[in-house]
């Protein structure tokens, strides 16, 4: 697992990891990735003040150590882009905290259904449903870097928006088990219905983004397309689970 140390903006790879804080965002142009990060040139680009934003914060909150999927995975090898998306509900989930990062949020006045934090696209997105479910800490900032809120706080306002019981998202009657309530307490249906709608660059990615809600492993096959994508999803869940409302699916 590669980290971004807050201060000298160097990756330092780890088999134990740290403290780390993670972001959570949506990508768009000139996003600094792994090839970048230690290049002059990456200073000079749009997703420079991103990547700066997260470790400001992190040096805010005592965190050396930040963990953003921009820049930390080496997506030109397979094998670290296979090994990152079968591993990425486990690093949300073991983050000391995770930032979600709105830059369609102007503001950061009290939250509502109508408001624009609602509104913003991080809610439409693949990935960014077990962004929200797996950390225990989270908190999201508008485009400047203000708070909005935790998802403790703010856990009523997500259940609307997403779908997602707020027992889930502020892990009521988990006890020592982070995962009891989304593993026991919600059908393979529910779970399921939670990511209805939302969209992801790549097709095969709406089934790959919900292997870690399910606490599933499968190879990363790219151009396999989404209907065959899901149905090794299916199998997968099949195999740890007897619910049958997968069929539903």
């Amino acid at each position: 697992m590669h980290l971004l140390h807050t201060l000298t903006k160097k990756l330092e790879e780890f088999v134990n990891p740290p403290d780390y804080a993670i972001l959570s965002h949506r990508w768009r142009e000139e996003e600094v990735l792994f090839a970048d990060i230690h290049q002059e040139y990456a200073k000079g680009m749009k997703g420079y003040a991103k990547v700066e934003g997260c470790c400001g914060q992190a040096r805010r909150d005592g965190y050396q150590y930040v963990w953003i999927d921009t820049c930390c995975i080496d997506k030109n090898s397979s094998a670290a882009l296979a090994e990152a998306i079968n591993s990425m509900y486990a690093w949300y989930e073991d983050a000391q905290v995770c930032y979600v990062y709105l830059d369609d949020v102007t503001d950061n006045g009290d939250p509502e259904i109508e408001s624009a934090f609602a509104k913003s696209e991080w809610f439409t997105r693949g990935w960014t449903l077990q962004e929200l479910i797996a950390p225990t800490s989270l908190f999201f900032f508008d485009n400047r870097w203000r708070e909005i809120g935790s998802k403790n706080s703010l856990a009523e306002l997500l259940s609307s928006i997403t779908r997602v019981h707020a027992d889930v998202l502020t892990r009521v009657n988990a006890g020592s088990d982070k995962l009891m309530t989304t593993r026991v307490s919600f059908s393979v249906a529910t779970k399921m219905s939670w990511a209805a709608g939302r969209k992801t660059t790549r097709p095969e990615d709406r089934a790959y983004s919900l292997m870690g809600i399910f606490k599933v492993h499968m190879p990363v096959i790219y151009g396999e397309g989404e209907k065959k994508a899901f149905f090794r999803l299916q199998l997968e869940i099949m195999r740890t689970s007897h619910d049958q409302s997968i069929f539903a699916w």
